[in-house]
């Protein structure tokens, strides 16, 4: 049976701030910006060719804002995604060459942190048969 994963919800502190930082800066797609009531906004965002977005509003989730630690995205080229973020105002760690990847890091404005990672040539999620040849 598929299980694909679809929404996760991100929790911040200022729900128009983080619109703005995630569609303006990081380049992510507003798809929905809903005020259902008093009590609930519901703005859902998609990264570019992702079928996983995130979900940002009042009353959707009991984290602390900047509770999220490490939220993950494969890349196609590491460099390149941190100049672009970077180019858009985004502050943006230099890349950290790892044996299965090589990492960018960044955090929203409440402190919810994310990796992007460029997998390595031999990674099977990068074409590759899945064996480290230096394994």
């Amino acid at each position: 049976m598929d299980m694909k994963l679809e929404l996760v919800a991100v929790p911040v502190t200022d729900v128009d701030r983080a619109k703005d930082f995630y569609a303006e800066r990081v380049g992510f797609v507003l798809d929905h910006d809903h005020t259902v009531s008093d009590e609930i906004r519901f703005v859902q965002l998609t990264p570019p060719g992702s079928a996983c977005s995130i979900a940002i509003g009042k009353g959707l989730t009991e984290i602390v804002p900047g509770g999220l630690d490490n939220l993950q995205m494969v890349v196609a080229d590491a460099d390149a995604i941190r100049a672009e973020l970077v180019g858009r105002g985004v502050e943006a760690s230099e890349v950290d060459e790892q044996p299965w990847g090589r990492f960018v890091h960044f955090s929203d404005p409440d402190g919810n942190r994310w990796s992007l990672q460029e997998l390595p040539p031999w990674s099977a999620g990068a074409g590759g048969d899945g064996v480290d040849p230096g394994a």
